[in-house]
């Protein structure tokens, strides 16, 4: 399948490479140079501006957006629009409030060209394990682009949501839960690391709940896996930003009347790391660096 891709950051040059690697040809670019030529030494075809990668497309073209959410996507998107045809399909994959979605799909609608949002999870470890997908927009469309998503996504970890902004949408909450179930961590390990008496190790509790205890998962593999390169987190700062979609499914959860009182405190709790140190914020702070590459402040 002929793909095209805008953004090469921590997961968009992964895409890019994922895809390659499943024998896609794949159309790079990205604002700075150097990513654009790593990625063409591996097969991908370079584009050094927007012109050269909508030219480089065979119609009906199809290009992925991977950029922070808001303004820098926007533009890349109208900038887009004015290159590409009718028929053409624009699919934004980055963290974007799924109400952007449903105003952009009708705008390009008007165009003749299509929209559709991919919900993307996996983090840096996405080239290896693939990314779980949450994908909205129409059914005759998204089947046309299902090579490209059952590419980057493992076995069983795509999903075609239902119709534009779904993606998003699903996406947006699974970044509330996340928030919530990290926070618990959070707050488990501080509990434990409080009782001095005991003299805890924190790495062995992390890895021994790994093996058969309910609360399991990926990011309690991250936790231990932080605990043992740093068993009490001296070289980082408890300080945790957010990057919005737990602010989003909060303000969602309001309109629609439903109660989320662990994700919004969850929220709160990083609202706090901001403030005076505390070590629940230091673990956070691990684990957004485990599973998204995200930077950590040096202590």
């Amino acid at each position: 399948m002929d793909i095209g891709i805008t953004g090469l950051g921590r997961m968009g040059a992964n895409m890019a490479r994922r895809w390659l690697r499943g024998g896609h040809r794949v159309v790079v670019h990205n604002r700075s140079r150097g990513p654009v030529d790593e990625l063409a030494t591996a097969g991908a075809v370079p584009a050094y501006t927007l012109d050269e990668l909508v030219a480089a497309l065979k119609p009906p073209r199809a290009v992925w957006v991977m950029l922070p959410a808001g303004e820098v996507t926007e533009r890349a998107i109208v900038a887009l629009a004015n290159l590409m045809a009718p028929g053409d399909t624009i699919v934004d994959a980055g963290n974007t409030m799924y109400k952007d979605d449903l105003r952009r799909a009708e705008e390009l609608k008007a165009r003749g060209i299509y929209y559709v949002d991919q919900g993307t999870s996996g983090g840096i470890w996405g080239l290896e394990l693939g990314y779980c997908l949450m994908v909205g927009g129409d059914a005759d469309v998204v089947a046309r682009l299902e090579p490209a998503f059952r590419t980057l996504a493992p076995q069983d970890g795509y999903l075609h949501c239902g119709p534009v902004g779904s993606g998003h949408f699903v996406k947006m909450v699974h970044n509330g839960v996340e928030y919530g179930m990290m926070q618990a961590y959070a707050e488990g390990f501080e509990i434990m690391r409080s009782k001095t008496e005991f003299n805890l190790d924190l790495h062995k509790i992390a890895a021994v709940w790994n093996h058969g205890s309910v609360v399991r998962s990926w990011l309690l593999e991250l936790a231990e896996d932080a605990f043992r390169q740093d068993p009490h987190l001296e070289s980082i700062q408890g300080y945790v930003e957010d990057s919005g979609e737990g602010r989003w499914t909060i303000q969602t959860a309001i309109e629609l009347d439903v109660p989320a009182p662990v994700i919004t405190l969850s929220l709160f709790e990083r609202f706090h790391s901001r403030k005076p140190e505390s070590f629940a914020a230091k673990v956070l702070a691990a684990l957004r660096k485990g599973f998204g590459g995200h930077p950590v402040k040096p202590a």
